[in-house]
């Protein structure tokens, strides 16, 4: 989505239409995965989610913190909205802890442990927009690749307690979709009962799961409303809403 020039224009495009303060939160793994792929560096997922050994993390550390952030930062100042491209490390954004050992090690994936917003809302009051890349931070340097679903929702949530927010997951789909074969077959309100039985169906899968799940959870800790869609829609308010 914030990979490829005309995907990551449209998204930009739509982005600026929105009113209000905004924040943005990009992810980058297609970009990881070639770049780990040209020094070869396997590329392991379970679940949606990336194993990070010590050399992937290496990787994913330039490709998220410097290549796809500072693209989209300069891509906003085009567009006239100053911006500023940061991690969970900077401004002691958000911290976490390494995820422990269970039936996988997931390796340097990082839990969220505490997020502070209090430098953030300063930026986001002089209108400037934080554009924050999904890594964090231990407290100890070690930093940590982390779900950039689970820091949106993270944010959205600590936010909500100072302003109304909205909070839009971007893809490449309309929304939630029945058929994954069927562009057209967008599941347009859906609750957690629903979620947790298409899940189980597995009409609902992969890198969906994680989106939804810390969707649920930032709409039951309070954020206003929650979106899932394609660029051409975070202004238009069409896709899937989860009630």
């Amino acid at each position: 989505m914030v990979e490829e020039p005309d995907s990551l224009n449209a998204l930009l495009d739509q982005f600026k239409k929105i009113s209000g303060h905004k924040l943005l939160v990009h992810g980058g793994g297609l970009t990881a995965t070639v770049i780990s792929e040209k020094l070869g560096i396997e590329t392991k997922m379970e679940e949606g989610r990336r194993i990070t050994d010590a050399e992937t993390l290496e990787v994913v550390t330039m490709v998220y913190g410097g290549l796809i952030n500072k693209r989209i930062v300069a891509a906003l100042q085009a567009r006239g909205m100053n911006a500023v491209g940061l991690t969970g490390a900077d401004l002691n954004l958000i911290t976490a802890h390494k995820r422990p050992v269970k039936d996988i090690d997931y390796g340097f994936v990082g839990d969220v442990d505490d997020v502070n917003v209090s430098e953030l809302r300063l930026l986001i009051e002089e209108n400037v927009v934080p554009v924050v890349a999904p890594l964090t931070h231990d407290r100890t340097g070690q930093l940590l690749n982390t779900n950039a679903d689970t820091i949106a929702a993270e944010l959205a949530t600590e936010l909500s307690n100072f302003y109304k927010v909205f909070l839009f997951f971007c893809f490449e789909k309309k929304g939630v979709l029945l058929n994954p074969d069927d562009e057209n077959s967008v599941i347009y309100d859906l609750n957690l009962t629903q979620f947790n039985e298409y899940k189980t169906e597995g009409i609902i899968s992969a890198g969906m799961i994680p989106k939804l799940e810390n969707g649920f959870r930032a709409k039951m800790k309070g954020v206003q409303e929650i979106l899932i869609t394609n660029p051409e829609n975070i202004s238009t308010g069409r896709g899937t809403r989860l009630i």
